[in-house]
């Protein structure tokens, strides 16, 4: 199994293109509203765009009207590492892979249930395996 934490810089920048690389390894976020998966609909799993972990499922995709993809649950807890991210002078939660440790965006405890949370995610950092395929 490959060691997804151990790959270097050089690695990152020739897998991902400059736009990823910043939003994943660099923790930027995409303008809002941009997103290439900010009105998709098409049911199947966002996977990690580095590693390729299964991260979200498109039946918990709700539209939070925040400019991001937004998910109410992750697939599993554990694909999702939690961090507290005092950037920007607020205090707010972000989230990472846990397999490779990309950015992928905040938590927010402003959700629908039944979770009551708000994965407001980078399309960046997501690639959609639709269902079928």
């Amino acid at each position: 199994m490959d060691n997804w934490r151990m790959k270097d810089e050089h690695y990152w920048r020739n897998k991902l293109t400059p736009e990823q690389f910043q939003v994943c390894r660099g923790k930027g976020t995409e303008r809002p509203f941009s997103g290439a998966y900010y009105h998709e609909t098409s049911p199947g799993v966002y996977t990690c765009v580095c590693c390729a972990a299964p991260l979200f499922d498109a039946a918990t995709k709700y539209d939070s009207g925040s400019g991001w993809p937004s998910f109410y649950q992750a697939i599993d807890k554990a694909s999702i590492q939690e961090e507290a991210d005092d950037s920007l002078g607020m205090r707010r939660v972000e989230i990472t892979c846990s397999r490779c440790g990309s950015h992928l965006g905040h938590v927010f405890a402003d959700g629908p249930q039944p979770t009551g949370l708000r994965y407001c995610v980078n399309s960046l950092s997501l690639l959609l395996v639709k269902q079928g395929e």
